[in-house]
């Protein structure tokens, strides 16, 4: 769709992706919004260092997709996912984790999480993720 005069297209505004991270760790947040901005069709509506902050957060700004890292002060990302799962039953949710392991994959599909990808290799697999939850498929890699 062409641009008239100086004013963008709404279709290419209106095809952002909107994202909510949360993570209790300043510096991971910059990295992973560092990942996602590398594609100009995300933005990130909110971040949260928290789970309960997270829940407001997705509340106030809808993401498209919102993800928690598990452990977390106030609400850990478990706990936050049962209770967005109720209020936004149709956002996906991807959690990521330096902690790995069969368990806490069968935890997530439990209870409706969407994705899990590893922190060690965010870089390499966040993006994909995001684009498997936005099809309405999962995300869950053989290698965790």
């Amino acid at each position: 769709m062409p641009c008239i005069a100086g004013f963008t297209s709404l279709k290419k505004a209106s095809a952002l992706i909107r994202i909510l991270i949360a993570d209790d760790h300043d510096a991971v947040r910059r990295g992973v919004r560092s990942v996602l901005l590398s594609r100009e069709d995300i933005e990130i509506c909110a971040e949260a260092a928290n789970g309960r902050d997270a829940i407001d957060e997705a509340l106030q700004c809808k993401p498209d997709v919102i993800i928690l890292d598990l452990t977390m002060p106030v609400m850990g990302g478990f706990a936050a996912a049962i209770e967005l799962r109720q209020l936004l039953p149709e956002t996906p949710i991807l959690f990521y984790s330096m902690h790995q392991g069969e368990h806490l994959v069968k935890e997530a599909k439990r209870i409706g999480v969407q994705g899990f990808v590893s922190k060690s290799n965010i870089s390499d697999t966040l993006l994909q993720a995001i684009d498997v939850l936005l099809s309405n498929q999962t995300f869950f890699p053989d290698s965790l």
